[in-house]
């Protein structure tokens, strides 16, 4: 059965802005001052697995002389996030001047576009409106790089940045009533249009949004695989409930309650896929760092 995607909300961001009159919105929302700039103006630059396969940046375009590279939506918000920009500056500088033909040991200087770099965070708790590296260095003013973080605001409904930021929370409250389904995706886009969320994007390439947030998996699979994951969670749960009290005694009880519910949510998980005592013992080495023999004894103890 067709199951809804956990990143949704990143795969809409990308085919949203990529879009060039939606990039234009969103530039215009970031610089309502410069009216001049047109579509012809704009060039995506998103880039795909420049350095290592986890480093991109999810929406990045030219403006004349300007940069602007943006994050996915965060829905749990990270201060590393400068660091990560890093990364995507370097890659997307690096794919710059390759397209230049430039190489950094010409005896002459090359400009770069100058760069702003945000992060659209669609969570509910307080975060920072700027991110800055130095914090991450040490304070050293060497390293400073700022990331702006956009939530929008409900007062200007019309901006694009708060309808994206809209969008996001109805899919999230939507998720949680009907669960990860197509009739959740369908629902998703009909509030939205009814609410006046980016109703001509969604109303004119409804089929391709719906294609963007739908996943196929197999249901008893996608079941199995969710309650294993749910479980898994424990294990940070308990070490999380274990430090908030502050007690050592607490945090190895936490720990211990977590591991257990992990290995067991495994071995029941595995054993369907799987099938081979010997292959599950093998994964509870690995995972949670057990020795064979007492990895093999977890597999007997969990097994029925």
């Amino acid at each position: 059965m067709p199951r809804m995607k956990r990143t949704v909300k990143d795969s809409v961001f990308t085919y949203l802005f990529q879009d060039p009159q939606y990039t234009l919105q969103l530039y215009k929302s970031l610089h309502a001052e410069d009216d001049g700039v047109e579509e012809k103006d704009i060039e995506v630059i998103t880039l795909t697995n420049v350095l290592v396969d986890d480093i991109y940046n999810d929406l990045g375009f030219l403006v004349k002389d300007r940069l602007i590279i943006l994050v996915e939506a965060q829905s749990t918000f990270s201060p590393n996030l400068p660091m990560r920009m890093l990364f995507y500056l370097a890659a997307t500088y690096n794919a710059y001047s390759y397209e230049k033909l430039w190489s950094m040991h010409d005896a002459k200087a090359h400009r770069f576009p100058k760069v702003e770099m945000y992060v659209i965070y669609t969570g509910k708790g307080e975060v920072p409106a700027v991110l800055r590296l130095s914090d991450l260095c040490g304070g050293d003013e060497f390293a400073e790089l700022k990331v702006k973080v956009l939530r929008g605001t409900a007062a200007d409904k019309s901006d694009i940045v708060n309808q994206y930021v809209r969008f996001c929370n109805i899919a999230d409250e939507e998720r949680r009533k009907g669960g990860p389904t197509v009739e959740t995706v369908k629902r998703i886009i009909d509030r939205c249009i009814e609410e006046g969320v980016l109703p001509v994007f969604l109303a004119s390439r409804r089929r391709e949004v719906e294609n963007i947030m739908v996943v196929l998996y197999d249901e008893a699979k996608a079941r199995e695989i969710y309650e294993y994951n749910v479980r898994k969670d424990a294990l940070e749960e308990g070490v999380e409930k274990g430090r908030a009290e502050g007690i050592e005694l607490g945090i190895s009880k936490g720990r211990d309650e977590g591991t257990e519910k992990g290995i067991s949510a495994m071995v029941a998980t595995l054993k369907k896929f799987a099938g081979e005592k010997k292959v599950v013992a093998q994964e509870l080495v690995q995972n949670f760092h057990l020795t064979p023999e007492a990895a093999a004894a977890k597999v007997e103890q969990y097994w029925n």
